[in-house]
């Protein structure tokens, strides 16, 4: 049958990942870095991803398309959930669950001491010294495990009152003072939209709905595929249904802070 259906134009498509995360029926994946109409049944055709496209890289064709199968479409969004639930442990880590994937708090020091630093730095270095300084900003500021977002459970008391980092797996590696300048004080959760095969968006959503989510800052990097992430949670807010305060740091690199 011939009917309206959506048309991306891959030369234009940046990799950002907004269609994907703005088409509710799946129809859109990514694929090597670019937007794709993965089922033609699965496109209802109303264009939702279209305004989402910062490039303007989709458009309307009519042409000879299957016929859209919202059943089809039900059942692959139930088959989606179904296998998100599966990968989220429980707060307390149950019985016969992976101990890496137990969720537990971290009460990093924040003292005039750091205790067990290695390099010869003494256990109770006072911080007043250029040695318990360089101990200082080597601390590791993480303050609660699992930290992927398709591990961390959706709710868990260290999500109560919260400020919340979503970090692009990369930036901690591009950005020198990552843990000082972006989780200390946060509960973070990290992930990278190109290489996981599920909507970050569903997730967050869940978590910012449920929790006393105080603020969100979302650090990604330079890079189109990383505007995933930024969108996820951008739709995670609106889904959610509330209004918190929410910032982008985009990171370059070459380990330098663009815009904020």
């Amino acid at each position: 049958m011939e009917r309206r259906i959506i048309q991306i134009d891959e030369e234009k498509c940046n990799g950002c990942g907004a269609c994907a995360a703005a088409c509710h029926e799946g129809a859109i994946g990514m694929i090597d870095g670019k937007a794709r109409l993965l089922r033609d049944d699965y496109c209802d055709g109303l264009g939702d991803c279209l305004p989402e496209c910062p490039t303007g890289a989709i458009s309307f064709v009519v042409r000879e398309a299957a016929a859209y199968d919202e059943a089809a479409v039900q059942a692959d969004k139930a088959r989606r959930a179904k296998e998100q639930k599966a990968v989220v442990p429980p707060v307390h880590g149950g019985p016969g669950g992976c101990p890496g994937e137990q969720a537990r708090r971290m009460d990093q020091k924040e003292a005039g001491h750091r205790e067990n630093v290695p390099g010869g730095v003494g256990c109770q270095e006072p911080l007043t010294s250029e040695a318990g300084a360089a101990a200082y900003r080597a601390q590791s500021q993480l303050g609660q495990w699992p930290v992927q977002i398709k591990l961390a459970p959706v709710r868990a008391p260290y999500f109560e009152g919260a400020e919340l980092l979503v970090a692009a797996d990369c930036t901690a590696y591009a950005y020198a003072g990552f843990h000082q300048d972006f989780i200390r004080g946060k509960i973070t959760l990290i992930g990278c939209p190109k290489l996981d095969a599920i909507d970050y968006s569903e997730k967050l959503t869940q978590i910012i709905r449920e929790n006393d989510i105080r603020s969100v800052t979302v650090v990604r990097m330079e890079v189109p595929c990383c505007g995933g992430l930024e969108m996820a949670v951008k739709k995670a807010l609106q889904d959610s249904g509330r209004s918190i305060p929410w910032q982008v740091v985009t990171v370059s690199i070459e380990g330098k802070i663009l815009d904020c």
